[in-house]
């Protein structure tokens, strides 16, 4: 059953923002309301399209009082109540909250976790899956910072993915992914196991989250890399410390004033995300869903390289198509992700 008054709030809410768009304005507010408007617009579809088709049920219903109509009427009736359960699911799809950041960019943080070596090289090849992905779907990728290794991958990289929906797509990479494969350094053959640990970001406003000059310490430092990989001949690098919450925010480029732009982007987001993590805890103790809190202490996903398969242990999803996987044709896993997590919540909605 569609709550009605919600149907109501929502369609005020969205007259409300049309006349105040109208209106015409300019800064924080009018984009932050321009947003929501935009999120509204086919919510408020869905609605008026599931209206429309109650009416024309209501319609043809009185004509079955009328003798020569009845006939009509019972035939129009019946092809209107078919469209009407895919109407209602579409309207109760619509009225799931919506994460406001699914629109925003991402940073995203590969670390190469347990495994030495071999870690680092799995970090790099989730690097470039993702890589290509965002290419498939036109987004762009630019290198925020990156701690490569000595024998090729990454002890840590970041980058920051731009583009149309990129935290809706990604945002359930956050995770421990683990790997199964014979290393390249490995004379016997046998299989090792891996992992690396993915968070993605939503990417932070200004307006979002407010840092006071005083909250943080700013270091420059010479930046330094393995085996003299990476290696700044000026004191460029930037470190960022947050003194309230501890968080720590290096970049290493070659511009100090863009080392420290960056590295203010990827604090933002840490930031931000902290404070949507601490605003939903409440929520992921009743449920998490399945597929799961999102926490990166947790392992969601296996590549076992001799077996050509990716098991998803969220959703229990496998396929045995690893190659196009890490070739970046995740589609289908992100899919199913969006699909499992939209049916946990209509399940929520009906408790």
């Amino acid at each position: 059953m569609i709550p009605d008054d919600k149907v109501q709030a929502l369609i005020a809410r969205f007259e409300f923002l049309e006349a105040k768009l109208s209106a015409g304005g300019g800064g924080a507010d009018f984009i932050r309301l321009s947003r929501e408007y935009a999120q509204l617009r086919p919510v408020i579809a869905q609605v008026q399209a599931w209206r429309r088709l109650t009416a024309d049920i209501a319609g043809a219903e009185a004509l079955l009082a009328e003798p020569e109509m009845r006939a009509l009427a019972q035939e129009e009736l019946s092809a209107l109540r078919a469209k009407l359960p895919e109407a209602e699911r579409a309207v109760t799809l619509a009225l799931l909250p919506r994460d406001e950041a699914d629109a925003r960019p991402a940073i995203l943080e590969i670390r190469a976790g347990t495994g030495g070596d071999e870690a680092a090289l799995f970090a790099g090849d989730l690097f470039r899956m993702y890589c290509r992905y965002a290419e498939t779907k036109g987004w762009r990728v630019e290198l925020l910072d990156e701690s490569p290794a000595e024998l090729g991958g990454y002890r840590e990289v970041v980058a920051a993915v731009r583009g149309e929906g990129v935290f809706a797509r990604l945002k359930f990479e956050s995770g421990v992914h683990r790997v199964q494969r014979v290393p390249a350094t490995e004379a016997q053959g046998r299989i090792h196991t891996s992992a690396a640990t993915v968070a993605v970001l939503p990417e932070a406003e200004e307006v979002d989250v407010e840092i006071r000059p005083e909250d943080i310490r700013i270091d420059t430092m010479r930046a330094s890399g393995a085996g003299g990989q990476h290696v700044n001949t000026t004191d460029s690098a930037v470190r960022i410390t947050h003194l309230p919450s501890g968080i720590v925010v290096t970049s290493a480029e070659k511009s100090q004033h863009q080392n420290r732009a960056r590295a203010m982007e990827v604090l933002r987001a840490r930031l931000f995300d902290k404070a949507r993590r601490t605003a939903d805890d409440a929520r992921a103790a009743e449920r998490k869903g399945q597929v799961g809190s999102g926490d990166r202490s947790e392992r969601i996903r296996t590549y076992n390289f001799p077996q050509g398969r990716m098991t998803d242990h969220r959703i229990n999803l496998t396929l045995y198509r690893l190659d196009q996987i890490m070739q970046g044709d995740l589609d289908e896993v992100a899919d199913a992700l969006a699909a499992a997590d939209q049916a946990a919540r209509m399940a929520e909605m009906e408790t």
